[in-house]
């Protein structure tokens, strides 16, 4: 009944195994895994090799998204889209651990059939919209802020209209329509 009212309906699951979880992964059209780029983080997908950082297997969240991959397909349902998403990324150029991360991602999106995007800069920006309600994509002006925008303002704007139409053009794909989106759930 929601899916006939809304172009897209996104539901934030918690990190952690449950059956909730694993029920909402399995009915995703859009499945977004954000990450921060780290190989701390990068764990919750695959082992590297400690020296080559090279992937050595998967770990506990790529083989239940996984398992939701299968249990669609037998079912006969379309795949998930599913995007990982590089969040906190550096904006001091390229550093060693930004290519190396970047690199066992695209390894990995290669085995698990997902799309890596970058996403969100490490940007205090950000958090100063959140104290006052607002997001990158808000009208943001001199009303709403209560002082001029600043470069910060448009660069963090620019980063997020980026964002989503880079997540938007695997659904524009996938429908063959630039004009209407399907359902989506996240």
């Amino acid at each position: 009944m929601l899916a006939q009212k809304c172009n897209y309906i996104v539901i934030d699951t918690p990190g952690h195994d449950s059956f909730l979880v694993r029920f909402v992964h399995s009915i995703a059209d859009t499945l977004i895994t954000p990450l921060n780029d780290s190989f701390v983080d990068f764990d919750v997908l695959a082992g590297v090799d400690p020296e080559t950082f090279a992937v050595i297997d998967t770990s506990h969240y790529a083989q239940m998204v996984e398992e939701a991959l299968s249990q669609r397909q037998l079912l006969g349902n379309a795949t998930i889209d599913w995007i990982v998403l590089r969040n906190r990324l550096s904006t001091f150029g390229s550093s060693r651990n930004k290519r190396l991360v970047g690199t066992a991602m695209q390894e990995l999106s290669q085995k698990l059939q997902f799309r890596v995007i970058d996403g969100l800069a490490e940007r205090v920006i950000f958090r100063e919209f959140y104290p006052r309600g607002l997001t990158a994509v808000d009208d943001i002006d001199e009303i709403t802020l209560g002082t001029r925008p600043t470069m910060s303002h448009v660069t963090a704007r620019l980063e997020m209209e980026n964002l989503l139409s880079a997540m938007l053009s695997g659904d524009l794909a996938k429908s063959g329509d630039t004009t209407e989106h399907s359902r989506d759930a996240a």
